[in-house]
C-alpha cells in the first residue's frame, strides 16, 4: 500500500488506554458501612420530607374541596344548571 500523505503538523495516535502505576485506596469495612449508613440515614430523611410535603397538599386541597361545598349550602337558592359565553364585543366606526 502506498502511504498517504499527511498534512504538516498532523500525528496519528492510538488511543489505547493505558494503566496507572497508582495504588488503589483500600477502604477499611467499617468505613464504608459508616459511608453507607450517612446514606441510608439521607434517604430516609429525605423521603419522610418527601412524605410530610405530600401530606400536607392532600389536606389544604381537601380544605379547598370543604370550603367550596360549604359556599354552595349557603346560597339562597339552588343552582340547577350553570352556563359559560364567550362574548366578544366591537365597537365600529363609521364609513365616511
Amino acid at each position: 500500500m502506498e502511504a498517504e500523505q499527511q498534512p504538516e503538523g498532523y500525528e496519528e495516535v492510538d488511543a489505547v488506554p493505558v494503566l496507572a502505576d497508582v495504588p488503589v485506596p483500600q477502604v477499611r469495612a467499617s468505613a464504608a458501612g459508616a459511608v453507607v449508613a450517612k446514606q441510608a440515614a439521607a434517604v430516609a430523611a429525605t423521603s419522610f420530607a418527601a412524605g410530610v410535603a405530600a401530606v400536607a397538599v392532600v389536606r389544604g386541597a381537601r380544605a379547598v374541596r370543604a370550603r367550596r361545598r360549604t359556599r354552595a349550602r349557603n346560597q339562597l337558592a339552588p343552582v340547577l344548571a350553570t352556563r359559560s359565553f364567550l362574548i366578544d364585543v366591537h365597537l365600529l366606526g363609521s364609513r365616511d
